[in-house]
């Protein structure tokens, strides 16, 4: 039988078309060709398993050549009639290309090509022609030869063939001769089909000889027909997971362990995932789950099609229910990926709660690889939040664990302060807070080590999450104020007295880039430290969100803001004031009693204008009151001048302040080595 014919398009542009709007993944070709083929020997296979087919089956590998023009796809599989080269390959289902243009020419090409079963004709996207040489299974068929050259008219004839199957011949265009490139096809086929349920061939394996690879007798399968995924977990030892893993991640540190998904109700599913060693890099783990359907791969960018936590596990996820050939944004909108989506996550959160309850030292162990995991879990997903409260651990900074419950019995009898909240201490840094840490330590408290990636954010929702519940780093405020049992000790210093001792230590602060310094007082008993640097608990915590989190890089803008706390019952502060009152009180007591009666006048004349209305105050009111704050100032600038006069020639000061900033990392350069220079003085 011998025909010409159109193929039934109601229009003539369907070439064009899939040229010009598939072109971005034309690579797809060979995953559709190759796909097809595998499909054809299963189907025989399958026919033989019921007896419809009683040949013998023989080699079933599907082989791929090419040579300076073509490339040649062959199978033996169930092969083709004349009747079903035109059902399948001459009728293409669909209502009008120029409906098609309009409806789907912004898509990506495994969009198209799945919504209106183009498989095949993805092979134009790289080709001049192509033709098709085909021999049924059945008995006494026809071998058939059907040519197209990428118009819309085909040629069909009966021609000779020795055995049954398929052979796809694909003339290459010349925008597409990289594809000739042994390299370039190995590449392809190894993304795509490396572990397809039937042999693939590519060429002849190689060996080295006198000096230069050369080709043997043996076929070079490049695929893995039979992966871990779709083997029972029964028949695979602990070996055959961890090869499985280093197959598809050369070169990668051991995983944790694993979880080995195979489900078939209400959807099939099946696959491995590995939960890697990871500790502070999110994004570079990402897009290492691979998406197959049935073998085939389909992606690796699964975001949007597993959970967002979900895309630091690596591996395999294979299901015939997600579609090969459709785009990205169909996937996450399918309802069988969704009920996947979930059932990943519960197969997750349980795994993790069966090693936590069985096995809760293996757990503690691997705890430092999980806990980012499990963190972006928590942080991004509700229903896994649930579930892994019970098992996510915190540690502290004698290396112990404890989950959630277990931590808050611990420390909320010592722990809660005088308005009934519980407050968490913690650290960063051990080493660079150990005197803070030492301090909550003498007092009884426990301090949790808080340093990854995401903590500061998982403090934020466990401030929420949990009633009546606050986070403090340690250096944040000085050890009586970090967890209030009652209200401050009063501080017995006149108003002189505390202005004095605030610019003296003031004036002598050091002027550092994107940092501002704050001097108050604090009654702190005369065992506790002279002087206490701390920082901004809430202004600290946005700077470190900032780094993260789009829409709050103001915050990383603002310097930070640092309290020199002053202990006014440590002996050193008090012989500093009253040597400043030794010193200085000749030179002020002039100048502060005329203070004191610029600051009366201030007060009459505020008070009498705060009895009128902002329009009834004259002029000369106004004015005096300008002249009285202006006095005020100059006056405050004498007695500045003369405290930071005094302050300059106290050696105590200065050491005192470098010994705050020592205590937290940021004594550094010339201001370190003066330190160092002024101890060995104060020494002598």
């Amino acid at each position: 039988m011998n025909k010409n014919g159109n193929i039934g398009v109601t229009s003539e542009n369907i070439f064009p078309i899939i040229k010009k709007f598939l072109y971005s993944d034309h690579e797809i070709f060979l995953r559709e060709l190759v796909s097809n083929a595998v499909d054809a020997t299963q189907k025989l296979k399958t026919l033989a398993s019921v007896g419809e087919f009683k040949g013998e089956l023989g080699d079933l590998t599907v082989r791929i050549k090419f040579d300076e023009n073509t490339i040649t796809i062959s199978d033996r599989g169930i092969g083709m009639t004349a009747e079903e080269i035109d059902k399948y390959i001459n009728q293409i289902a669909f209502s009008g290309a120029e409906e098609f243009v309009k409806k789907y020419k912004n898509n990506d090409a495994a969009a198209i090509i799945g919504h209106f079963g183009l498989g095949f004709y993805s092979s134009f996207m790289v080709s001049k022609k192509v033709e098709i040489i085909t021999k049924s299974y059945q008995e006494g068929a026809q071998a058939m030869k059907w040519s197209c050259d990428g118009t819309p008219t085909y040629t069909m004839e009966e021609c000779e063939k020795e055995d049954r199957g398929t052979d796809i011949i694909l003339y290459i265009d010349d925008e597409n001769k990289d594809f000739l490139n042994e390299q370039k096809i190995s590449g392809l086929l190894t993304k795509y089909c490396r572990f397809l349920p039937v042999p693939i061939a590519f060429g002849k394996k190689k060996e080295w000889k006198d000096g230069k690879y050369v080709d043997t007798d043996e076929d070079n399968i490049i695929n893995d027909t039979h992966p871990a995924w779709v083997r029972k977990p029964s028949e695979l030892k602990e070996e055959d997971y961890k090869k499985f893993y280093q197959d598809l991640y050369p070169m990668s540190d051991e995983p944790l362990f694993w979880i080995h998904l195979n489900v078939d109700y209400p959807f099939h599913l099946t696959g491995i995932l590995y939960f890697p060693r990871i500790k502070n890099n999110i994004d570079l783990q990402r897009n290492k789950i691979q998406l197959y359907c049935n073998q085939v791969f389909v992606t690796d960018s699964v975001e949007g099609i597993v959970p967002e936590f979900l895309t630091l596990l690596h591996g395999v996820i294979d299901s015939p229910d997600i579609p090969l050939n459709v785009s990205r944004s169909y996937l996450q909108s399918d309802q069988n990926v969704k009920k996947i989506s979930s059932h990943i996550t519960k197969k997750v959160a349980d795994r993790l709660e069966e090693i936590f309850k069985n096995d809760r030292k293996q757990f503690e162990e691997k705890w430092d690889y999980l806990k980012l995991f499990i963190q972006y879990g928590m942080l991004t997903d509700e229903k896994f939040y649930d579930r892994a409260s019970k098992f996510a651990l915190v540690k502290d900074v004698d290396g112990k664990y404890y989950t959630l419950e277990e931590y808050k019995t611990l420390i909320k009898d010592n722990q809660t302060d005088k308005d009934g909240t519980l407050v968490y201490l913690y650290t960063t840094n051990k080493d660079e807070q150990y005197s803070y840490i030492q301090a909550a330590k003498d007092k009884g408290y426990s301090v949790l080590i808080m340093n990854g990636q995401l903590d500061v954010h998982a403090i934020g929702q466990f401030e929420q999450k949990l009633e009546k519940t606050r986070f403090v780093r340690v250096d944040s405020d000085t050890i009586d104020r970090l967890i209030a049992k009652e209200d401050a000790n009063q501080i017995s210093l006149s108003e002189e007295q505390r202005e004095a001792l605030q610019e003296i230590f003031k004036s002598q602060m050091p002027k550092l880039e994107k940092a501002e310094f704050m001097v108050t007082l604090e009654a702190l008993g005369e065992h506790t430290n002279p002087v206490v640097l701390t920082q901004s608990e809430y202004m600290r915590r946005m700077r470190e969100m900032s780094a993260m989190q789009p829409g709050m890089a103001f915050y990383g803008e603002m310097p930070d803001s640092y309290n020199l706390v002053l202990n006014t019952d440590h002996a050193l502060v008090q012989d500093i004031l009253a040597g400043e009152e030794a010193a200085c009180s000749e030179k002020l007591q002039p100048i502060q009693a005329d203070m004191k009666g610029w600051k009366a006048r201030q007060a009459d004349l505020r008070e009498a204008q705060n009895k009128k209305k902002a329009d009834e105050i004259t002029e000369a009111e106004k004015e005096d009151m300008t002249n009285t704050n202006k006095k005020i100032a100059d006056l405050r600038e004498e007695i500045n001048h003369i405290l930071d006069e005094y302050a300059g020639g106290n050696k105590k000061v200065s050491q005192l302040i470098d010994l705050a900033l020592l205590s937290n990392g940021m004594l550094k350069g010339e201001a370190l080595s003066n330190f160092i220079k002024r101890s060995v003085e104060m020494i002598h």
